[in-house]
């Protein structure tokens, strides 16, 4: 091979050579591109779970202190309706002991017209 032939090829395959390296250091910077905007968009993504997890964890707790608060004032209401019911009953016994014969005819009377109620 001549020496301008082999100079030809020498140009040539420099020239290939260069457009390789381009076409790398272009690639490479596309690809640095695409990492930053997908790492950029994961973090906005993982912000956005995070805000949406600490929403729901602060509605549940508000959940259960709703839940314990209404426990509470049931547990209330039982206990004064128990205290009722008590106080109830000891008024009932009392009168019993104090007239047990118009207890017994009362009772009689609630009966029989509860008889009649039930009958129908």
């Amino acid at each position: 091979m001549s020496k301008e032939v082999q100079a030809q090829e020498d140009g040539i395959h420099g020239r290939i050579d260069q457009g390789a390296e381009r076409i790398k250091q272009a690639t490479s910077e596309a690809v640095a591109t695409s990492k930053e905007k997908f790492d950029r968009a994961a973090d906005h993504v993982e912000e956005g779970l995070h805000r949406a997890t600490d929403k729901a964890a602060d509605a549940a707790n508000r959940t259960t202190d709703k839940v314990v608060e209404a426990k509470e004032r049931g547990r209330a209401a039982i206990d004064q309706a128990k205290d009722r019911a008590d106080e109830w009953l000891d008024e009932v016994r009392d009168y019993v002991r104090e007239k047990p014969v118009q207890a017994v005819a009362i009772a009689l009377g609630a009966g029989w017209l509860l008889g009649r109620v039930l009958r129908r």
